[in-house]
Order: structure tokens, then sequence, then C-alpha cells
């Protein structure tokens, strides 16, 4: 995994000269093991790249690499998992290798079959910057899910592009305008939605996709991504050639598709490791790579003071079962409070995910011990792991049947006490309660479903189930961010209530959120991290299956655990979902208060001149007051402010 950053000037000039360096510069912490930098002149190219070696430790794995021909040139960041099956067949096409990278493979693979049919059979994590010499045509591509990061925008005449924004950023012609619209879209969703970027112009390229900029291409127009992979048409193919065999078939389908993924994502000439938390997700992943592994293998885990926090226990005993090498990292509040005032800077965007704190704090562990890290992210959306899946087509068939007004009522009696008073309720009750009502902070999911009760279809309810500010542009000075048709799609009447959601997660919520947290948190400190779940071949294939062999009975990810027994006992399998967060509601009324006091005062918003005071102030007071948890809401207000103020600072 590495960094990249390039220039194609259509009017050079000594910015872009000086551009590429410090662009390359600006991603040191993406690839600390050296700096290659292409150009060329005449035609305005300009390609950068930092390197964390992984593959192929020597020289022969430098970048930017120009394929055998001469005809290509390449930045390449990620890994291509199938490159030695591709590089065997490539050789029997007449290639030969000088090294062992998988970015020679993949160049050699675009010398003989062009680039769209190239893209179509490498499995991967990946995004790139391509440049023929011949057609002189600058190619910019990314993996299918979105597990790896690509920018791009016109600067005057340079079109720029860089794995984080801070590359562009760093380019002496750059003028950044922030989009209001994309603010609006990061309040109500935490992260800023593709493919729009924080700043007016400049746009993520999109999962699955690519973009061309020929020589008649237009100075200042920003090329269209064309795709040749999405969610939307893997799902379509699942939907009309179902998985034809029973459960005990797809078990074993799914633990053989997934021993193929990680036996490919443990190739590396450096230490790997695996994050284990303990719960499903990276309890099956750690399984499997240690079934596959006659070493011990390393895994981590950070755990907290902070009762119903702490997953180190479930995580200690799964690795005691499997027999790893595993390494618990004992935080208090200090330490992990003290990563907050670094997030403007990792995340280089606006990002609002506060479980962005332990993921950092375990690639910061994990990295001082190996260089890889595989986790378990896209579990949940790819097999029904999240609460919504569960209960959204239960809720919404009770809640549908009664009228609107009755619901409001509803809605209004189950928000009026606060999260607090509901927690101490079910403590109370905890003994005499059926386990399914035994829930961890049943209060803040009693004033979710308090918040969706009036839903006017299952699509609303979605929306207000993933939403934020679910009225952004009433917060956002000059937005106007209303509704969600170019983001969300329309309810499809044939698809079950939790397919839409799962498949709208995986579009969505996975690559906007939870791959951005994994890759920034996972690239501030030099580690790459991989995803086995994200391997297309395993998402299609889930995609394939019949809804009840992935959530039954109001459990999620039914064939998952049913592969992971293979591996560990029921005891380890059959434990309530804990998630991966911080107690951001109690630190704001306590350690954080002053800090959030401070970027939360009016006239520290005004003066910024993006947020009206008066909503922001007023979820201020009631969150203190204890009345409401408001703190989802605030923390997407102070991790704006808070980048905003770097950045102004920095600049």
């Amino acid at each position: 995994m590495c960094g990249l950053a390039g220039i194609l000037a259509r009017r050079p000039g000594a910015d872009d000269e000086i551009g590429l360096e410090r662009m390359t510069a600006s991603l040191a912490h993406r690839g600390p093991d050296g700096t290659g930098l292409w150009r060329d002149a005449k035609a305005g190219i300009h390609l950068g790249h930092r390197r964390l070696a992984v593959i192929d430790l020597t020289e022969s794995g430098r970048q930017p690499m120009v394929s055998a021909s001469g005809r290509y040139v390449i930045a390449f960041n990620g890994e291509i998992y199938n490159h030695p099956e591709l590089g065997r067949e490539l050789k029997g096409l007449g290639h030969a290798f000088r090294g062992t990278s998988d970015t020679e493979v993949l160049l050699a693979a675009m010398d003989q079959w062009g680039l769209v049919a190239t893209l179509a059979c490498c499995v991967g994590m990946f995004a790139f910057a391509l440049w023929d010499r011949r057609e002189h045509v600058l190619s910019l591509a990314r993996d299918r899910l979105g597990e790896k990061p690509l920018y791009y925008g016109w600067m005057g005449g340079s079109f720029l592009f860089g794995s984080e924004l801070k590359a562009l950023r760093a380019h002496p012609a750059w003028r950044g305008e922030i989009d209001r619209d994309a603010l609006a879209g990061f309040m109500r969703f935490s992260a800023v939605p593709a493919p729009a970027s924080i700043y007016r112009g400049v746009r993520r390229l999109l999962p699955g996709s690519y973009v061309q900029l020929g020589p008649d291409a237009a100075s200042g127009a920003l090329p269209e991504p064309a795709l040749y992979w999405s969610v939307g048409a893997a799902t379509a193919a699942g939907r009309a050639a179902p998985f034809a065999g029973g459960e005990p078939e797809a078990v074993e389908e799914l633990d053989g598709l997934l021993r193929r993924s990680i036996r490919g994502q443990m190739l590396a000439d450096v230490p790997i490791g695996s994050f284990l938390s303990g719960g499903i997700d990276s309890s099956a992943i750690t399984a499997i790579m240690q079934s596959l592994n006659p070493r011990p293998v390393k895994s981590f885990c950070v755990g907290y003071q902070e009762a119903g926090y702490d997953e180190s226990a479930s995580a200690t005993a799964v690795a005691r079962h499997l027999g790893t090498d595993h390494l618990n990292l004992m935080v208090t509040p200090q330490e992990a409070r003290e990563v907050i005032p670094e997030l403007p800077r990792i995340w280089d965007e606006p990002f609002a995910d506060s479980s962005q704190i332990p993921t950092y704090l375990v690639s910061r562990l994990t990295r001082s011990h190996v260089t890889v890290g595989l986790t378990g992210d896209g579990g949940d959306e790819v097999f029904g792991g999240y609460n919504r899946h569960l209960w959204g087509r239960r809720i919404w068939r009770r809640m549908s049947r009664y009228p609107l007004p009755l619901r409001r009522a509803a809605a209004a009696a189950l928000g009026g006490p606060s999260p607090r008073a509901w927690n101490t309720l079910f403590d109370v009750g905890g003994a005499v309660l059926p386990p399914a009502l035994r829930l961890r902070l049943p209060g803040e999911k009693i004033h979710k479903l308090a918040g969706v009760l009036d839903a006017e279809g299952y699509q609303d309810m979605y929306q207000r189930l993933i939403s934020t500010w679910r009225h952004p542009a009433e917060v956002v000075i000059g937005s106007r961010f209303a509704d969600l048709p170019s983001i969300i799609p329309p309810a499809d009447p044939d698809m079950d209530i939790a397919e839409y959601m799962m498949v709208n997660d995986m579009r969505t919520y996975l690559a906007n959120d939870i791959l951005v947290k994994l890759d920034r948190a996972g690239m501030a400190v030099s580690l790459e991290t991989r995803t086995p779940y994200l391997d297309h071949r395993v998402v299609e294939f889930a995609l394939s299956l019949p809804l009840p062999m992935k959530i039954s009975d109001g459990v999620g990810k039914r064939i998952l655990r049913q592969v992971l027994r293979r591996y560990v006992p029921d005891a380890l399998v059959d434990r309530p979902k804990m998630g991966f967060g911080v107690p951001i509601d109690d630190w704001l009324r306590g350690p954080l208060r002053p800090w959030a006091e401070d970027l939360l005062s009016e006239s520290q918003l005004r003066a910024g001149g993006y947020l009206d005071p008066a909503p922001v102030r007023a979820l201020w007071r009631e969150h203190l007051s204890r009345r409401k948890n408001r703190h989802h809401c605030l923390w997407n207000v102070l991790m704006f402010q808070a980048w905003l103020d770097h950045w102004q600072r920095s600049a």
C-alpha cells in the first residue's frame, strides 16, 4: 500500500515541477520506504509515488514503473492478490518479469489486454494512475468496493490527482473552496458522500470505476467515470442466478471462498497480523488465517477501562482457543482522548465516525509489530450484521399497520425519557427480561426507534436510520442539500427491506465511512490494512444467497457464524454484538467540555461562516442537560470545526 500523486498540465510551468515534489512529499506517511518521481515535460504528465514496500522489497518494485513495452507508466497504490496466477498466465503468453511485484504484472496485463479487460481480471484493492505514452491518455482507476482512495480536480490549467486531499492542497495553484452541499452531506452522514469531496470542483473517484483524459479533453472539464463493476449490477446478477444449494453446501462454499481470499491476502514479504476484536467478523478472519499458518498468527486488540466498551476479554478468549500470538493494549480514557487533536490531520476532509479513535489506536498498536493487518471490515454489510438489518423489516411491518398520528404519539412517548433513564430501567429489569431484550445501551436504541416510528415508507425509515442530521440544510448556511435521490435509490418492491438496507450500506456507508476510516487510520501509521470479506468473489457469492442464510430468527450473519463454528466452539460464536466505539457522549459533558465549548461557541461558529449557531447551541444545551443524547450531531459539528481550524492554520 502506498500513496500516489500526479499532474496532467495543459499549460506546463514551474508550478507543476515544484508541485509534484510537494504533492508526493505530503503522502510520506502512506509510503515511508521510498519516493519516486517520473515526468514527461513535453506531454505535461507528472507522476509521483511514495512506497510502502510489502511485496518485492527490492529496487525492481520501485515506482512509478514503466511497462516492458515502454508504452505505459503507472503509479499504483494497493495490492493485486491474484498477481501470481496472472503472472503465470502472462508468462505463458511470452511476457518476462525482472522482479516479483504485482505492479509489474499489472503493467504486463495492460500491455496484453488493455485497461478494461485488466480491471475485470484483477482481484485486489487498488487505486492507480496509468499514462499511455503512445496515445497520450491518462487513466485513473479504483477497486470494486472502494478500499483505496483517489481524488482529482482541476486547478487552473493543471489536472491534479492524489491518494488524499492533502496531496492536491500541496500544489502551488491550489485554491480550495468548501462545497456547502458536500458539507451538508457530511452533516447528514458523518462522512462526505462520494463522488463529492469537501471542496467544490474536486471529486473522489467512485468505487469500481475509471476516468480517462485524452489529448482532446477540455481543460477544466471533469471526466465522467465509467463503471466496470458495481454493487447494483452484482446484486442483479445474484438475484438472476441465486445459489441453488442448501445451507451445508453454502457453508462449504463460503469457507472455501474465504480461505482462498485470506490465503491470497496473506501474501507479503513483511510481517502480517490481524485485528481481533472477538466479534464474529474478525474472529472468522483470524481463525482461518491461523488454520493456514503453521506458526502462531499475531493478533491485536485495543481494550478500554469504560464498562460496555471493552472487547478485550472476548478477543483474548478467541485468541487463546486459536493459539495466536495475541496482544491486548488497555487504553486509558486520557490516552484515547489524546488522539482527538490529530483527527483533522489524519482524515484530511471532515470525518465524524467516532470509532475512528479506536481504529487509529489498534492500527498504531498493530504497526508497532507488523506491516500488514487483516481486518473483519465489510462483514456486517455483506452478511447482514447491523441492527437495522435485523430489526428493520420487523419494525416496518408492525408499525406500518398503524395510522401516522398514533405512531407519532408513540414516538413522543419513547423519546420522552432520556437514554440514561431507559438504561437504568433495563438495568433494574435485566434479570427478568428475555435474552432478545438484553441490549447494550438500550436507551440509544429506543431513541433511534422513536426517530423512525413516523416514517412514511421503508426507504424513509432507512434514510433516517443512516442519518445524523436529518435536515442538514437547516444548519449549513447556503446549502441546497435537501434530499437523497442521487445517493440512496428508491425502494425496490421486489427486494426485501433487509436486502435493500444491506445493498445500500455497501454502496454508501461502507465506501464513504468504513473504508475511509480504515484507510486513513492505517496509512497514518504506515500500516497496510486488508479486508478479505471484500474480495469481490465473496461479495458476489453473498449477494446470490437467499436472505434466510444471512438473517434468520433475528440473528444476523447466520452463514458466517456457521463457518466460524468450524474453527471455534459455540460459546465463542453466540455472543452479543459490541460495536467499536468510545463514550463520546460522556466525554463531551466531562473532560472534553472545554474543548467543545470553544469550538461550539457562537463567536467561533459565526467566524467560520458555514454553520448556523442557533440549532447547534440548542443541541449543545440539550446534551449538557442530559435530556437527550445529542453527541452524534455534535460530533459532526466538532469534527468540521476542528478540521476547519486545522487547515486554515496550515494554509
